[in-house]
């Protein structure tokens, strides 16, 4: 029950984790080695084939940019669906080696002489659906563009109904049930780790139509990632309290502060000066106030909305525009009778009124959106507002 708590105040990766819970206990969960190849061999064909026909349906072959380039050309290369097939010795070693890793999860014990055979057999009996791309499905086309299924913090209290529906869909806490995380040791040849890193890998490989590695070859390469990751992490730990020490220290020159850039590999080491975030400023009661674009913010108990305006026209603000998501809370041109009703109530009821849709116990705060005019009556740029909410 914490975990779950826990889990609904990670903004913005409540219902992921909450739905990876539900099928890990619930949903998916195996209750014999039989069912462990079943969802072996449907992972095949969800990694492989049906994510696969959904980014061609997303991108087809001859898509083209917003600038009439071929949308897959240079790095991006065009991939293929994989159609599963039994005989194809690294089609059956994944579902072989996945089968044998859920089993591991979930504590399952397996005859250890089992037969091949009998792999086929399980999946002979499968039916799997036919996959059609679903055309709500959005792609982030580029890393540098703005991810489409990112979900804005403001408006988080809108997928309520979900996340409770999510919660009541799980088991209560069972001390009899116990999963067991795979942890990955190389140099066993009988526990499937290589076997699946292996399959795994080259399954991709043949959906982009890149030359495969043999087992020996993946040993190699997944045996020096653990060292690589642990010294890259310790150089990149050093160089993050080095810079804390300058913080510590009470340098405000940021031509004090690097940027580094370490590529292990060649070996590289690049330091570079830091760009400071954009500032703003506006006029306020008290004269020129400078803002910090990106690391500022106005932090408001939950005080009326009266209060809320009163209080920023003592800075020097007019509020022109309320908002908290997609719901417009206030605006100057609203009809006194209107406004009537709302002006007493507070910020979180306020929200709660005009979305029709209650705030979910979990969140912790509120995120407004204002447009305002300074002293100058002009329209200026100005932070957003963060409600904290105590409870």
């Amino acid at each position: 029950a914490n975990y779950v708590e826990q889990s609904l105040k990670q903004a913005g990766n409540e219902i992921p984790t909450l739905q990876s819970i539900r099928d890990f206990l619930v949903s998916e969960k195996p209750s014999n080695f039989d069912d462990c190849i079943i969802w072996a061999r449907n992972q095949f064909e969800k990694e492989y084939n049906n994510a696969i026909q959904q980014l061609l349906y997303n991108f087809p072959k001859d898509s083209t940019t917003a600038s009439g380039a071929p949308f897959w050309s240079g790095p991006k290369r065009a991939p293929d669906p994989l159609k599963f097939d039994a005989n194809n010795p690294t089609h059956f070693s994944f579902v072989k080696a996945t089968a044998n890793l859920h089993a591991f999860n979930y504590g399952i014990q397996k005859d250890k002489a089992m037969p091949e055979a009998r792999y086929l057999e399980v999946m002979a009996n499968m039916v799997i659906p036919e996959f059609s791309p679903n055309p709500t499905v959005k792609i982030q086309a580029d890393e540098n563009e703005p991810d489409p299924n990112a979900q804005n913090g403001a408006s988080s209290f809108n997928d309520n109904d979900e996340l409770q529906k999510l919660v009541s869909s799980l088991p209560h806490p069972d001390p009899s049930v116990k999963l067991q995380p795979v942890e990955f040791e190389k140099d066993d040849d009988t526990n499937h780790h290589i076997d699946f890193i292996t399959a795994a890998s080259n399954l991709r490989a043949q959906n982009y139509a890149i030359a495969e590695a043999d087992r020996h070859k993946t040993k190699f390469i997944a045996g020096k990632i653990i060292p690589a990751i642990a010294t890259t992490t310790a150089l990149v730990t050093g160089l993050v309290v080095l810079e804390l020490y300058k913080i510590i220290d009470g340098k405000d020159d940021i031509e004090q502060y690097k940027n580094g850039f370490v590529n292990l590999a060649l070996p590289f080491f690049g330091f570079s000066e830091p760009i400071a975030s954009p500032k703003g400023e506006y006029l306020g009661s008290n004269g020129k106030v400078t803002i910090d674009k990106l690391w500022d913010r106005f932090e408001v108990e939950d005080v009326t909305l009266r209060e809320f305006i009163e209080d920023f026209k003592k800075q020097g603000l007019d509020i022109m525009m309320l908002s908290s998501g997609v719901s417009l809370l206030y605006a100057s041109f609203y009809p006194p009778s209107k406004l009537k009703d709302r002006m007493g109530l507070k910020l979180s009821k306020l929200v709660e009124t005009i979305s029709r849709k209650a705030i979910p116990e979990h969140q912790q705060n509120v995120i407004f959106e204002m447009t305002v005019e300074d002293q100058t009556e002009e329209d200026v740029e100005v932070p957003y507002v963060m409600l904290k909410l105590h409870k």
